[in-house]
C-alpha cells in the first residue's frame, strides 16, 4: 500500500506542474509591464490563456487520469494473478505458524486436492518445513522434502506485508512477514545423482601381508592349492561386488568397483578379511591381508588409484590385517584386530640402515629428537643414532625440552661423563638455530608431527629420516625423506640396535648406551612380556653384548614411594565398568612424572583376572593424557585413535585437551559401548 500511495503522489504532483510554470510566467509578465507597458499587454493575455488552460486540464482530466490508472491497476493485478495461478511452479504463502494463506493451482494439484489451499498448515503437509525453520530469522531457506513419490526443493523467501494508512496490517495481524514458497520437482535431479554417485568408480590393492611365512609352515605339494585357495576368496568376493580383480604379483592384486557396491564392503565391515584367516589346509600361520582403497568422488583414475597407494601403506604401516579407505579429505579405518605380524627376515633393517647411511654421507650435521614428554624408549632410541652420527665424524645432538621420571638418571649419566660434549642435549630453540643445509633431521619412536618434541624443525630441515614402532595414522609426517616405521617392533630402540648391526663394522657402543637402550625395549615391553618377538630377544642379545647390565638397568628403575603410592591409588579407586574394562585416574600431585606412573597403573591394572582392557586417565600440564592397554582381547589402538592418540593392538594412548576428567571417562565410556554393540571385543 505505500508503494501505491507514493505512486498516486508522484502523479498529482505531475499534474500540478503546469500550475507552477503558470506562475512563474505571472512573475515574469509583471517584470516585463514595469520595463515595457506596450509590450506587456500582449504577454499578459497569453499569461492568462495559458494559466486558464492549466487549471482547466488539472480540474477537469485529474478525475479521469486517476480512473485510468485504477483501472489499468485492476487489470494488471488480474493478469497478474492469472499469471500467479496459471505458473507451473507450485507455489503458495503462509504465515510464521505454517498456515497457508494464499497458492496457486499448481500446488494444489501437486497435492491432488482442490481443498488442500488456504487454511490448511504446510508443517501437516510436508514435516521437512518445520516451524522452527519458519521462525527463523534467516532471509532466505532451502529446504529439501517428499511428497509421494516426489522429491522437492523448496526455496523459503520471507515477504513484508504492506501496511494500511493506520499504520495496521491489512492480511496478517501477528507479524509484518510471510513465507513465499516455490516448489521445485527434483526427483530426476536426485535420481541422476544417485546414479552418478552409485557409479563412481573407487580403485583398490590388495597385499597379502605374510604370504612367504604363511607359505613356510606348509608343504611344498600343498603350497598351489593355498595360493589357488586365496586367489578363489579374492576373486569371489570382488566378483560378488560386481568389480575387476586383477592378480599383479604372488601377493599382491588391483580391483575396480563402484562406489555402491563399496558401500555393502563397508556394511559387511569387509567380510574378506575373515574368510582369508579362515583357509586352513595345515598352515601354522593364518593368512592375512590389508586392503588400500582410493575413492575421489570424481572419476579421476590417476587420483583415485595415488589415494590407494597411499591407503596400502598406511594400512601396512599400521600392521596390516585391515582396510584403509582414503577420500581427499577423509581417511577411514576397518578392522586391524590383530597383532602385526613379525618379519623374521632382517633385509629391510639392513636396506634401512644403507640408505641412512648415504644419506648421512653428504651431511654434517644430525639433529635428534622423539616425542613430547619424552620416554626412556625415545631417550635409548636417540642415543643409538647419536653413536652413528659419532662414529662417522657428523656432529649430532639431541632435542630434550623436558627431562622428567625414569629418564632423569640416565640423563645424568650422560651429563656428568666428561665423554659427551656439553651440547649432546639441547632444547628446540637451540637445534632450530643450529639447521642449516647440511643438517639432516631423525624423528624416533613418533611419526605424527604434531607430536615431535620440535615440529618446527620438520619444516626447517629439507632430509628428515623417522624410525619408528607406532601405527602409523592420517597425520603422519609427509615429508621424511627415509621412512622406516615396524608396528610389530617391540620398541624404537631395538629397530635401532638392529640398524647399528648392519650401518657398519666401526661402530661400537659404550656400556651407557647400551644400558640407555636396553631400558628402551625393557621399558617399552613391560620386562618382556608385551609385544615381543624373536628379534626383540636377538636385539636384547645384541645390546647385552655391547655392555648392557641388567642389574645396573633395574636399579635405575625403582620407584620411589610417591610414585608407588600414586599407582596404588589408581589402582585402588578404579571403576570396572561392563565387567571388563578398568577405567581410573592418576593423582599427578607429588610425582615427577605422571604420565609415566599412570601408564606403569595401567599395567598394574591389566594383571587383575578377568579385565580385558585398563584405561588410565592423568591430568597434567592442561591436558588429560590417557593411557591404554589389554592383553589380546581389545584393540585399545582403534579405542585411542577414536580419542585422536594412537600406539599399538595393546599399548596406546592419547592427549585430550580442553576437557574434564568427567568428560573424558563419559567419553571413554561411550567408545566401549560403540565397540561393544559392534562385536569388536572379544
Amino acid at each position: 500500500m505505500k508503494n501505491k500511495k507514493k505512486s498516486g503522489i508522484s502523479i498529482a504532483n505531475y499534474l500540478r506542474w503546469p500550475l507552477f510554470l503558470s506562475l512563474l510566467l505571472i512573475i515574469a509578465n509583471i517584470i516585463l509591464i514595469k520595463i515595457s507597458p506596450e509590450t506587456s499587454v500582449y504577454t499578459t493575455a497569453v499569461t492568462l490563456l495559458y494559466a486558464f488552460i492549466a487549471c482547466g486540464l488539472y480540474l477537469y482530466t485529474r478525475k479521469g487520469l486517476f480512473c485510468g490508472l485504477v483501472s489499468f491497476a485492476q487489470g494488471f493485478e488480474e493478469i497478474e494473478r492469472q499469471l500467479f495461478d496459471e505458473m507451473s511452479i507450485p507455489f503458495a504463502m503462509c504465515d510464521r505458524s505454517g498456515n497457508i494463506i494464499s497458492s496457486n493451482s499448481a500446488f494444489l494439484e501437486m497435492l491432488k486436492s482442490g481443498k488442500a489451499g488456504r487454511g490448511k498448515n504446510v508443517t501437516a503437509i510436508f514435516p521437512d518445513i518445520t516451524k522452527e525453520i519458519l521462525r527463523s530469522d534467516e532471509e532466505d531457506v532451502i529446504v529439501h522434502t517428499s511428497f509421494g513419490d516426489r522429491r522437492y526443493s523448496v526455496e523459503i523467501v520471507w515477504t513484508p506485508i504492506a501496511d494500511d494508512e493506520e499504520g495496521g496490517n491489512i492480511l496478517y495481524e501477528s507479524g509484518k512477514i510471510v513465507a513465499a514458497m516455490y516448489f521445485i520437482d527434483e526427483t530426476e535431479l536426485v535420481e541422476y545423482k544417485k546414479l552418478y554417485s552409485d557409479n563412481r568408480p573407487c580403485e583398490g590393492l590388495i597385499y597379502l601381508d605374510n604370504y612367504d611365512e604363511a607359505m613356510e609352515g606348509v608343504d611344498d605339494v600343498r603350497r598351489s592349492l593355498l595360493t589357488a585357495l586365496i586367489d578363489r576368496k579374492v576373486s569371489s568376493y570382488i566378483s560378488s561386488m560386481n568389480g575387476v580383480l586383477k592378480k599383479l604379483e604372488k601377493d599382491k592384486y588391483f580391483f575396480l568397483v563402484t562406489h555402491e557396491y563399496l558401500g555393502k564392503m563397508i556394511e559387511d565391515k569387509f567380510s574378506i578379511l575373515k574368510d582369508t584367516k579362515s583357509i586352513n589346509i595345515g598352515n601354522e600361520m593364518a593368512v592375512t591381508l590389508s586392503i588400500g582403497i582410493g575413492a575421489d568422488g570424481t572419476s579421476d583414475y590417476s587420483r583415485n588409484y595415488e589415494f590407494a597407494r597411499v591407503a596400502i601403506d598406511l594400512a601396512l604401516g599400521r600392521g596390516g590385517d585391515q582396510v584403509v579407505l582414503k577420500t581427499a579429505d577423509n581417511i577411514q579405518y576397518f578392522g586391524g584386530k590383530t597383532h602385526a605380524v613379525e618379519k623374521n627376515t632382517r633385509v629391510k633393517a639392513r636396506v634401512k640402515a644403507h640408505a641412512f647411511r648415504e644419506l648421512l654421507e653428504n651431511k654434517d650435521r644430525v639433529i635428534i629428537m622423539g616425542h613430547k614428554i619424552s620416554d626412556v624408549d625415545s631417550l635409548g632410541a636417540a642415543v643409538g643414532f647419536y653413536r652413528i652420527a659419532v662414529s662417522m665424524g657428523k656432529k649430532a645432538n639431541i632435542v630434550l625440552n623436558e627431562v622428567r621420571g625414569s629418564m632423569r638418571p640416565l640423563y645424568e649419566s650422560f651429563r656428568n661423563n666428561d665423554s659427551y660434549p656439553k651440547e649432546m642435549f639441547v632444547t628446540g630453540d637451540r637445534a632450530l638455530a643450529l639447521v642449516d643445509d647440511g643438517t639432516i633431521v631423525v624423528v624416533v619412536d613418533v611419526n605424527r608431527p604434531g607430536y615431535t618434541e620440535e615440529p618446527r624443525l620438520l619444516a626447517a630441515c629439507d632430509t628428515v629420516v623417522v624410525v619408528d614402532h607406532h601405527r602409523k595414522s592420517s597425520d603422519t609426517i609427509d615429508n621424511a625423506t627415509l621412512s622406516y616405521v615396524e608396528p610389530f617392533a617391540s620398541s624404537a630402540s631395538e629397530m635401532v640396535a638392529e640398524i647399528l648391526q648392519y650401518i657398519g663394522d666401526n661402530i661400537k657402543l659404550t656400556s651407557l648406551e647400551a644400558d640407555t637402550m636396553y631400558s628402551g625395549i625393557m621399558i617399552d615391553t613391560q620386562n618382556f612380556t608385551n609385544q615381543t618377538g624373536v628379534r626383540t630377544f636377538e636385539a636384547a642379545a645384541f645390546l647385552k653384548r655391547s655392555g648392557a647390565d641388567i642389574i645396573r638397568i633395574r636399579k635405575i628403575f625403582r620407584d620411589n614411594l610417591a610414585d608407588y603410592k600414586a599407582k596404588a591409588k589408581a589402582v585402588d579407586t578404579a571403576e570396572i565398568y561392563k565387567d571388563y574394562f578398568a577405567i581410573s585416574v592418576c593423582d599427578p600431585s607429588g610425582t615427577e612424572a605422571p604420565t609415566v606412573v599412570g601408564a606403569q597403573a595401567a599395567n598394574s591394572l591389566l594383571e587383575i583376572n578377568g579385565i580385558k582392557a585398563s584405561i588410565v586417565l592423568t591430568p597434567y600440564q592442561e591436558k588429560i593424557y590417557v593411557s591404554a592397554r589389554s592383553i589380546d582381547e581389545v584393540n585399545v589402538q582403534v579405542m585411542m585413535e577414536k580419542l585422536g592418540g594412537g600406539g599399538h593392538k595393546s599399548v596406546a594412548g592419547a592427549q585430550l585437551p580442553d576437557m574434564s576428567i568427567e568428560e573424558a571417562k563419559t567419553k571413554i565410556k561411550e567408545i566401549i559401548d560403540d565397540m561393544l554393540n559392534e562385536g569388536e571385543v572379544s
